[in-house]
């Protein structure tokens, strides 16, 4: 399970929190300019946008989970089981398979607009990357400073819809999601007034009671509800720490502890780590679940035209600053 959230500020940030119950091998990936992206039934791009994100590198490709390019175009493919459906190949579009979504939209376009084009003539195709490695049922979210996108794989094809709301979780589908937040107009961060009944004199006793009947739970569709609600009701000054600051609290507030949500298997989902991306800027910030310290990878800072992914460990020890150590 995973949560999704856009922030709009001085400038434009992506975060994302990866709820898993295991480690996938991921680490900070950086792709150059000319690195050459294979395709299974495409042709191979050799000269492309640079990115960055958190990947698993295989037989030397990043298999990204979430990534920006260097245009600020950013690109998040979340779980979606039961409902995920991977087509046949056809002719006429671009057969493109769902791990090499990201690559193939980050490397040729530089924003949400630009993406829309291209997957309006892309096909989903069930190829999996190696045939020990089963097909992950995703779908993704696209954005970049100006409008957000969701793509849903769906049995009749790829759907693409507008996301006003810069947010998306995983299941039911994005639809559920949009009608869902109806049942909460009445939710708001305010000191609430007396609606009950003119004639009963009834005041709030404690702060935040406007806010009363906000799911808490971990379920994806909660998680939606509780990303929206935080996301636009934030309140932030402009500067940079400021902003990465309050997008880690709004990626907090939908995160998971370790033995808060047990599998189907027995298993603990966590947030394994939380990232926080400066689109503008190429800055991949991001925290562990062991780690609280936020660190940083910056894209615009390596060599870009060369041919061989960049790539950083994550920093899993926590890091505790002791004040008074002799």
């Amino acid at each position: 399970m995973c949560t999704c959230i856009t922030y709009q500020n001085s400038q434009f940030y992506f975060g994302r929190n990866m709820d898993l119950a295991y480690s996938f091998q991921e680490k900070i990936v950086i792709t150059p300019r000319n690195y050459t992206f294979p395709f299974k039934r495409q042709e191979k791009i050799q000269k492309h946008y640079a990115m960055i994100g958190m990947a698993t590198v295989l037989e030397d490709y990043p298999l990204y989970a979430e990534a920006v390019n260097e245009k600020g175009l950013c690109m998040a493919g979340l779980n979606f089981p039961d409902n995920a459906v991977y087509q046949k190949e056809e002719n006429g579009l671009y057969n493109i398979t769902p791990f090499e979504l990201i690559p193939w939209v980050l490397s040729q376009c530089a924003s949400v607009s630009d993406a829309k084009q291209l997957l309006v003539k892309t096909n989903i195709v069930a190829i999996p990357f190696q045939k020990d490695i089963p097909l992950a049922p995703l779908h993704w979210m696209l954005a970049d400073e100006e409008k957000s996108i969701v793509l849903e794989p769906m049995e009749d094809g790829l759907k693409i819809y507008e996301n006003p709301y810069g947010v998306l979780t995983n299941n039911p589908a994005f639809g559920y999601h949009k009608m869902n937040l109806m049942n909460y107009l009445n939710l708001t961060s305010a000191y609430p007034d007396n609606r009950f009944s003119k004639e009963i004199d009834l005041k709030p006793y404690a702060q935040g009671m406007g806010a009363i009947g906000l799911p808490g739970d971990a379920s994806s569709a909660s998680r939606f509800i509780r990303a929206v609600f935080l996301k636009f009701h934030s309140d932030c000054k402009k500067d940079e720490l400021s902003c990465i600051t309050q997008v880690f609290h709004m990626l907090e507030g939908v995160s998971m502890m370790q033995g808060s949500v047990v599998t189907e298997e027995g298993e603990y989902d966590r947030t394994t780590y939380s990232c926080c991306v400066n689109a503008k800027k190429g800055i991949y910030y991001y925290r562990t679940y062991e780690n609280s310290q936020i660190c940083a990878v910056q894209l615009l800072e390596e060599h870009l035209d060369i041919e061989t992914l960049i790539c950083y460990p994550l920093v899993m020890e926590q890091q505790i600053h002791y004040i008074n150590r002799k």
